[in-house]
């Protein structure tokens, strides 16, 4: 068995392979994060019988992804090592120091000398999975700081206005008034018979007439402070509110496509809905590495 050990770094990579018996087949070399040097790493390899060889390479952040894919794709048996286990086998040599020539060649002694599960399909499906899974827990916290924002502005403008809606000022109705009508002034201005429709039909009939008596009442005695200004800032963050909200469904449908192709069997798990079983496989990896409930 011929191992290969490659250093992640952002940059440029390190590789270098032993045999079995823990010579050195290939020094170590460096390969840059591109098409060139991806074709250098593959023209090194292919001068070594794939199978019988195995390529390890530490699980460090985002870095390694590019990597694993190209050689997943290449057709390679990959093995993902946590940098604990490198950090544990340095300790047991005399050279304390690290460097990335030295660490290529300590990846390939911790494969001959550990037993590591090869990567599968499976695992390259959840490993894009998680990176969905993340990007949309991105947009989530992006969504809600937005909100609090656009609380904010409402508080200063339009202070009543969240105790006039029940649910509070992150609903339809509430966003579809603001984005045309932001300041209390507006509002107060408006025909009540326009001020209604557009209540009614925002809220799919929940709001009518006497709740447009009410808002207008609200709004001509408001405390709120005069700022057009701030009227930009509310109608602006509605539209990234919204924004956002779109790519989350785009991105949602996207994640439970996925899932119904990798077929899991955390999906058998009752009160496992395929958004958070995609979320739990996205940072566990494959439930097939573990081979019992210990």
């Amino acid at each position: 068995m011929i191992y290969v050990g490659i250093d992640i770094a952002k940059e440029t990579h390190v590789a270098a392979a032993v045999d079995s018996d823990g010579v050195i087949v290939i020094e170590p070399f460096s390969f840059s994060n591109n098409h060139e040097g991806f074709k250098l790493l593959k023209s090194k390899l292919d001068s070594l019988d794939k199978s019988n060889l195995l390529i390890g390479l530490e699980s460090t952040a985002h870095y390694a992804e590019n990597v694993i894919f190209f050689l997943h794709g290449c057709g390679y048996e990959l093995a993902v090592i946590n940098p604990v286990q490198t950090a544990a086998m340095r300790k047991t040599g005399i050279r304390k120091t690290k460097t990335d020539k030295v660490d290529s060649l300590l990846i390939c002694k911790t494969l001959m000398v550990n037993s590591f599960r090869r990567y599968t399909e499976n695992d390259i499906k959840t490993l894009k999975l998680k990176s969905l899974c993340r990007f949309r827990q991105n947009l989530k916290k992006s969504k809600a700081r937005l909100k609090i924002q656009l609380t904010s502005y409402v508080d200063v403008i339009f202070p009543e206005l969240q105790y006039f809606f029940k649910s509070g000022l992150h609903i339809k109705s509430c966003y579809e008034l603001l984005k045309v009508y932001s300041s209390p002034d507006d509002i107060a201005a408006l025909h009540l018979t326009k001020l209604s429709n557009i209540l009614t039909k925002a809220s799919r009939g929940r709001f009518g007439k006497q709740d447009a008596e009410s808002l207008k009442s609200l709004a001509k005695s408001s405390v709120g402070v005069k700022n057009t200004y701030i009227s930009i800032q509310i109608t602006q963050t509605i539209a990234q509110i919204e924004l956002i909200e779109s790519q989350l469904n785009e991105l949602e449908t996207v994640i439970e496509t996925a899932m119904d192709e990798l077929d899991s069997v955390i999906m058998t798990v009752p009160g496992i809905g395929k958004l958070n079983g995609a979320m739990i496989l996205g940072e566990i990896g494959d439930i097939k590495r573990f081979s019992d409930s210990s």
